[in-house]
């Protein structure tokens, strides 16, 4: 049984064959059914605006029935095992993604489960963001390969994701994080192990410096907001301003995955900017998730 856990589970080729696909869905949002008559389990242990509206329109537009789970209002909320949850979904639907904090979670729901599992993010990973960022890039540029991507911020699950797309992708990753908030060493050395060419810095103008791709994310997660006020001191200098993007390069665009703190990790006038490629980014969950489904329950 095949899952979507993290970008090491497809090849590279495999990784173009469904952004290829991806790109048929935004030119053409006609009703398909190449998962006609399948049920997608949509579990939630973490809110979700995009993931979920994304998944559910996704899975309507292919044929098949989204439903959807907020795990506080389930057994698996009252302590029903991971396990346990797992197997009575496999008898139910054809497919679950499964957004949670620990990647622990999602990786015992797979090993439980006779259907796909897709993590639609963990406190580690958020593999279904890098998709459809990965589309959106391609759509700019024609291509993923010698590229110069600059994450811009805290070491967390969309920097680790990063990190594997750098290696199914073939672009470059320069990381600025301050210190205290760096990526998981472990992580680390999958990526570049996968052939990932990652550098990384304190300094955000360095990571800039050149860089085709500017991309970031809030300085506290979810879970994180008790730390909000430690964290606004440590990432100090490290939002992404127009002077910041004025040492990228002049075709260079801005990602974010959403939601945004205008004025602290980006300004409003480079989420506004021209530059700024999110609401398309934002769009591209929709498209790229279609085609995971596609590959995952459908046999793309």
């Amino acid at each position: 049984m095949r899952h979507f856990l993290t970008l090491e589970d497809i090849t590279t080729d495999e990784l173009t064959t469904l952004l290829d696909r991806a790109d048929e869905h935004r030119r053409d949002r006609k009703m398909r059914e190449t998962l006609k008559h399948q049920t997608v389990v949509i579990l939630l242990e973490k809110a979700s605006t995009r993931t979920r509206l994304s998944f559910e329109v996704g899975a309507y537009e292919l044929g098949a029935r989204p439903s959807t789970l907020i795990s506080a209002h389930t057994q698996l909320g009252r302590g029903e095992p991971i396990e346990d949850t797992a197997k009575m979904l496999s008898g139910y639907a054809h497919a679950v993604v499964y957004r949670t904090f620990g990647h622990e979670r999602v990786t015992k729901m797979a090993e439980a489960s006779s259907i796909p599992v897709i993590n639609a993010l963990t406190d580690e990973y958020h593999p279904c963001q890098l998709l459809a960022d990965m589309q959106t890039i391609r759509a700019e540029f024609g291509r993923l390969e010698g590229l110069r991507v600059a994450w811009i911020g805290d070491g967390n699950n969309m920097a680790h994701s990063w990190m594997l797309a750098a290696a199914r992708g073939g672009f470059s990753l320069a990381i600025a994080s301050p210190e205290g908030y760096d990526v998981d060493a472990n992580i680390l050395a999958k990526a570049r192990a996968l052939g990932a060419e990652i550098h990384l810095t304190r300094d955000p103008r360095e990571a800039a410096s050149g860089a085709d791709v500017v991309t970031t994310d809030v300085w506290a997660s979810m879970g994180q907001e008790e730390e909000q006020a430690i964290r606004e001191k440590a990432f100090d200098g490290f939002i992404v301003d127009d002077a910041l993007m004025r040492d990228a390069k002049s075709e260079s665009i801005f990602l974010h995955c959403l939601p945004a703190h205008r004025g602290e990790e980006v300004s409003a006038s480079v989420m506004d900017s021209a530059q700024s490629r999110v609401w398309a980014e934002a769009e591209n969950r929709l498209h790229a998730q279609k085609a995971l489904l596609e590959l995952l329950a459908g046999g793309l």
